[in-house]
């Protein structure tokens, strides 16, 4: 008898190793959180769905949602990202810190492997995310993340923006990154306010005849809301796969300590956003700082006023952080 469980102890650990099974373990000594009966259901249902994001990558199908405790929008959300892009767990054992609010607990720095279908990208990449939760232990969100070291800085903003605030600007922002990953123009075009400004630097050099010097400089473009998403469609089209990646502007040189958040002296809804952006497509790549201007006024459904990207290096030279877009130049 002792035998037989012990074979078939082997038989079932080698069939979870097949499937991908995954076991979840959500930490909260830093919190003090003690709803173990909650946290119990929380495990269980992210690693139910972790587990079958990666039985649909080896299969090669669509994810089967239907019998996951994730709500209408949590569910979407994965399969507008699954639509575009194909990836998996690969840990056996996900143990995070969860992080609790108001509305759920948060769960960040799922390490997850995507293989884009692109000759120009490397066979495999990895990309970070985070889950949410709400009250009853149901997945209410499901995001690509910004990486570990962006993602603490934002928390970091203590003296900037109270907790709950700031992390609805870090879920924010995750969200508006991953829309261009999964090019979902949607989303986008929801969260762009219907006034927004959308300001694109772009590098000219002009060669001196008389002197024969080249000298470089930034022009920039202004675009209201549906020219910019007009050319964002022409660019979804033309480009097989889109990888956008945010950090902290500190990582360049600039002096920042709170993930570039800045917080309006006349609206205390409004907050400035400056990350350094990498872009890479199929058919074009850039490297550059992004500023975005958020209004927080419905907290359930912020919007941005202004966008700008500026590149990194002019004619050779960086940008000083006196000539890099901040909230002073677009406040009223």
């Amino acid at each position: 008898m002792k035998k037989f469980l012990l074979a078939f102890c082997v038989l079932l650990a080698a069939f979870a190793s097949e499937t991908g099974a995954v076991n979840v373990t959500i930490t909260t000594q830093q919190s003090g959180y003690n709803n173990q009966a909650l946290l119990q259901t929380m495990q269980n249902n992210l690693g139910q769905l972790l587990t079958e994001i990666n039985a649909a990558h080896q299969q090669k199908r669509d994810l089967n949602l239907a019998d996951m405790a994730m709500d209408d929008y949590a569910k979407r959300m994965l399969i507008n990202i699954w639509s575009n892009m194909h990836f998996y767990c690969d840990d056996e054992e996900v143990v995070e810190e969860g992080l609790p609010m108001k509305s759920g607990m948060l769960i960040q720095n799922i390490a997850y492997i995507v293989e884009p279908d692109d000759e120009a990208f490397d066979s495999q990449q990895l990309q970070m995310g985070s889950v949410e939760f709400d009250n009853t232990g149901k997945i209410s969100d499901f995001r690509f993340a910004l990486d570990v070291h962006t993602a603490a800085t934002f928390g970091q903003c203590q003296d900037v923006v109270e907790t709950e605030r700031r992390m609805k600007i870090l879920k924010y922002v995750e969200h508006f990154r991953t829309a261009y990953c999964q090019k979902d123009l949607a989303t986008l075009r929801q969260v762009f306010s219907d006034d927004a400004l959308i300001i694109t630097g772009n590098v000219v050099e002009k060669y001196d005849k008389e002197t024969g010097i080249s000298a470089a400089s930034v022009t920039y473009k202004k675009q209201n809301k549906e020219e910019y998403l007009e050319s964002l469609q022409r660019a979804f089209t033309r480009n097989k796969y889109i990888e956008v990646k945010f950090s902290q502007i500190a990582e360049r040189g600039i002096q920042d300590e709170c993930g570039g958040i800045t917080r309006s002296r006349n609206n205390p809804n409004m907050y400035g956003v400056t990350l350094f952006q990498e872009w890479k497509s199929s058919r074009y790549s850039d490297e550059g700082y992004v500023f975005l201007l958020w209004d927080f006024t419905n907290e359930d459904r912020p919007v941005i006023h202004v966008r700008t990207w500026q590149p990194e290096f002019v004619g050779g030279k960086k940008m000083t952080e006196e000539e890099i877009f901040s909230l002073s130049d677009f406040e009223l």
